[in-house]
C-alpha cells in the first residue's frame, strides 16, 4: 500500500508522541503517574478527530478507553472488537542506550518503551480507522476499539469492559488482540515466514509454598531446617511432570509445520500425529524447551526466601512458584498436587501449605472453523502474500482471555513482522520498532477493517 509522505509523517509522529507518554502501570495505584495517562487520552482525542467526532467514546473502569464506530447493518447488537493496551512496564534508564521514553526516530526506528508492546498495534489500529473514516467508510457491524491501561499488571479494566458489553447485551463476533506475529524460523525445518495466530492461552498462577519448621539460633541447627526441607521439595517438584496433552491449537500448528517442512523426518512425524504422538511426547521430554511447554502444564520455582539474618533459623521458608496451565489442568488441581508432593517430602519435620497469590485457568479455545477465522487468514495473506498461517498456543497471558466469557472468536495476532531480536525487546532493553514495520501494520489494519 502506498501511503503519501504526509500520511507516513503523521503515523510516525503520532507513534512518537504516544511513546513520550510514560504510561507505566503499577499494582499500587499511588505509584502511578496518572497525569501521563491523562496526557495519553488527550493525545488520542487530538490526533484522531474523526474517530471522536463520528464515533462514541466511553470511559470504562479506571483506564478503559472504548471507541464505538456504528455499523451500517440493521442489527446493532453485533460487534467487532479490536483491542490493545497502552500501559507499559517500567524501564531502567541506566540499562538503556537512549532515554526509554524518548519517542524519537533514529536509523529509521522509533525508539522507546511500548513500541512493540503494544502502542505499535494501538497506533496502527487508530490510524487505519481514522484514514478510512476520512474516506467515508463505515463498518457493517458496530466496531469497538477497546484499550486498557492495566494489562501489564493483570488489572480489572478489560474484565470491566467485557462486563460493559454484557450489560448492554452486545454480541461480540470477533476479537483481535496482541499475541502472535509474522516470524522467521517458527519451527525446525520450516523455511517460510509464518503468521502465528494465537487461538488459546495457557493459564497462569502464582503460588507460595510455605514450609514451617523449627526456628532458633543458627549455632545449633536442627537436623531438618525449613529451608533445607523446602530445598528438597523444590528438587522433587522439578523432577515431576504433568501428563502431555495435545490441545487443538498445538495439534493444528504441528500439522501445518509438518505439511510445510523441508526435513523429511520431521515432515513425517508431524504430518502423522495419529501415529507419532507417543514419539512427539518422548521428544518433548528429552529436549524440553518450547515443545515441552506446548504439550505440558509446567511449574517453575522463581522465588525463595528464608531468614533475613545469617545467624537466625527461619520459622518459615517460602518458595514462589509460577504455574503455566494447559488444557484440562486447573489451578486447584495443581495446588493439591504440589501440597501432596510437599507433604510427602516434609513428613513430620515441618508443616506445609500452598497459598494462591493470583490465578487464571487456561482460556477457552477459539473457533478455527468459521468465517471469522477464514477472514483473518485472507487478510493476513493479502498483507503478506507468501506467509504460512497457523494457529498456536500462547504461553503468555493477555487481556483478551477476558473476552472468552462472551465469544469463542478471540484471536491473538499483533499484525506485524517480529524478528527474534524484536521479540527479545518486549519488556527488555532498548525497545524500538522499524518505521516500515509500523507502516505495514497500518496496512494490515486497513485491509482488516475493509473486511468488516
Amino acid at each position: 500500500m502506498n501511503f503519501t509522505d504526509k500520511e507516513k509523517q503523521k503515523i510516525i509522529s503520532d507513534m512518537c508522541k504516544m511513546i513520550q507518554c510514560k504510561t507505566v502501570s503499577n499494582l499500587n495505584p499511588s505509584k502511578v503517574d496518572w497525569n501521563e495517562f491523562d496526557k495519553f487520552t488527550s493525545l488520542l482525542k487530538k490526533q484522531f478527530p474523526k474517530i471522536y467526532s463520528e464515533g462514541s467514546f466511553y470511559k470504562v473502569g479506571s483506564t478503559g478507553l472504548v471507541h464505538k464506530i456504528s455499523g451500517s447493518a440493521k442489527n446493532t447488537h453485533h460487534a467487532v472488537v479490536l483491542m490493545a493496551h497502552y500501559d507499559v512496564v517500567p524501564a531502567d534508564e541506566k540499562e538503556w542506550s537512549f532515554k526509554p521514553f524518548s519517542g524519537d526516530v533514529y536509523a529509521n526506528k522509533i525508539r522507546g518503551r511500548g513500541t512493540m508492546d503494544t502502542k505499535g498495534t494501538l497506533c496502527a489500529c487508530l490510524e487505519a480507522v481514522e484514514m478510512n473514516l476520512k474516506k467515508g467508510w463505515k463498518p457493517q457491524s458496530d466496531l469497538y476499539l477497546c484499550f486498557s491501561g492495566e494489562e501489564e499488571i493483570n488489572g480489572p479494566t478489560c474484565s470491566q469492559i467485557v462486563e460493559w458489553f454484557q450489560k448492554k447485551k452486545i454480541t461480540v463476533d470477533f476479537v483481535l488482540d496482541e499475541g502472535g506475529a509474522i516470524v522467521d524460523k517458527s519451527f525446525p525445518g520450516v523455511n517460510d515466514r509464518c503468521a502465528m495466530i494465537g487461538t488459546s492461552e495457557k493459564g497462569s498462577a502464582y503460588l507460595d509454598l510455605i514450609v514451617s519448621g523449627k526456628p532458633g539460633h543458627a549455632s545449633a541447627p536442627p537436623k531438618h531446617s525449613s529451608v533445607g526441607i523446602a530445598s528438597k521439595i523444590v528438587t522433587k517438584l522439578e523432577k515431576e511432570r504433568h501428563k502431555a496433552q495435545f490441545t487443538a491449537p498445538v495439534t493444528q500448528m504441528l500439522r501445518v509445520m509438518g505439511k510445510n517442512n523441508s526435513n523429511k523426518v520431521l515432515k513425517f512425524i508431524f504430518s502423522n500425529l495419529w501415529l507419532t504422538k507417543p514419539l512427539v511426547k518422548l521428544i518433548s521430554v528429552i529436549i524440553r524447551g518450547d515443545l515441552y511447554a506446548l504439550l505440558h502444564t509446567t511449574w517453575a520455582v522463581t522465588r525463595f526466601s528464608g531468614s533475613k539474618n545469617y545467624n537466625v533459623l527461619p520459622s518459615e521458608a517460602v518458595v514462589g512458584i509460577n504455574l503455566r496451565l494447559l488444557g484440562k489442568d486447573t489451578v486447584e488441581k495443581s495446588k493439591k498436587r504440589i501440597e501432596k508432593i510437599a507433604s510427602k517430602v516434609a513428613k513430620k519435620h515441618a508443616s506445609v501449605k500452598v497459598k494462591i497469590i493470583s490465578n487464571n485457568n487456561p482460556s477457552k479455545e477459539s473457533d478455527t472453523d468459521c468465517e471469522q477465522w477464514e477472514m483473518l487468514n485472507d487478510v493476513v495473506k493479502q498483507t503478506w502474500p507468501k506467509v504460512l498461517v497457523s494457529s498456536y498456543l500462547m504461553m503468555a497471558c493477555s487481556d483478551s482471555r477476558n473476552y472468552c466469557k462472551i465469544t469463542d472468536k478471540v484471536y491473538r495476532f499483533s499484525g506485524m513482522y517480529m524478528s527474534k531480536q524484536d521479540r527479545a525487546m518486549i519488556h527488555g532493553v532498548d525497545e524500538k520498532i522499524n518505521c516500515d514495520i509500523l507502516l505495514k501494520t497500518v496496512e494490515f489494519y486497513i485491509n482488516l477493517i475493509n473486511h468488516l
